[in-house]
């Protein structure tokens, strides 16, 4: 299962989405966001919860998992740009949510938290961007964060072609990443296998479509 390698640094990357930062939602928002919404809702995040958010972006899905947690509830977020920390940051502070959010930069290849910190982690359009051979850190890193029974959710470009995308599609878009890594970053990842592989138990998997390409949505839990 061959998947397309990522040639750009972390630095490169978080240079670069710091100069989208302020205005990434006007590309992102009507593409990415009603996967990102779904992901959220599957992954039901309850009150009292502590959550993370990897790779936050702009913060929206920062807001969501705080109003879902409630007042009793945490959230950490970690990102790679000061740019979109930046963006995030007034979100949640217009949203009056600063009480229950904390935000930080930082390298998904080690979190910066405890071991079992959180009942729930979150990440969407990030595993896509991050170099194949990373991949199973980044997951390992998640699971090991995660308490007994906690739940991951994942929202990415997926390369498990089905009825929404053809071969055609596929590969003239990874040969335009191939071609255009700067301009095209993310590629399409093999993400419940990634998620088993990592040892964690699938228990909702959809797949939706965007630009006619799969995006994979998976909730998936940490064995005991």
């Amino acid at each position: 299962m061959e998947i397309e390698r990522v040639p750009r640094t972390s630095q490169q990357a978080a240079a670069a989405y710091t100069r989208l930062s302020r205005w990434y939602d006007w590309l992102g928002k009507s593409s990415e966001g009603p996967h990102i919404t779904i992901g959220l809702r599957l992954l039901n995040a309850q009150a009292g919860e502590r959550a993370l958010e990897i790779g936050f972006g702009t913060g929206h899905g920062l807001v969501t998992l705080a109003q879902s947690v409630g007042e009793t509830g945490r959230v950490c977020g970690i990102d790679l740009s000061s740019g979109m920390i930046a963006v995030a940051r007034e979100q949640i502070e217009r949203e009056h949510l600063t009480d229950r959010v904390v935000m930080q930069r930082g390298n998904v290849l080690q979190l910066p938290y405890a071991t079992g910190t959180f009942d729930v982690v979150f990440s969407s359009f990030m595993l896509d961007l991050i170099d194949t051979p990373d991949l199973p850190t980044v997951l390992n890193e998640c699971r090991r964060v995660l308490r007994s029974n906690g739940r991951v959710g994942i929202v990415s470009m997926s390369k498990a072609c089905g009825a929404r995308a053809s071969n055609l599609i596929m590969k003239v878009y990874e040969r335009a990443h191939r071609w255009l890594p700067a301009l095209i970053d993310c590629r399409p990842i093999y993400v419940q296998t990634l998620l088993a592989a990592a040892g964690f138990h699938i228990d909702v998997a959809q797949t939706r479509s965007m630009w006619g390409l799969p995006v994979e949505i998976v909730i998936a839990r940490k064995g005991a």
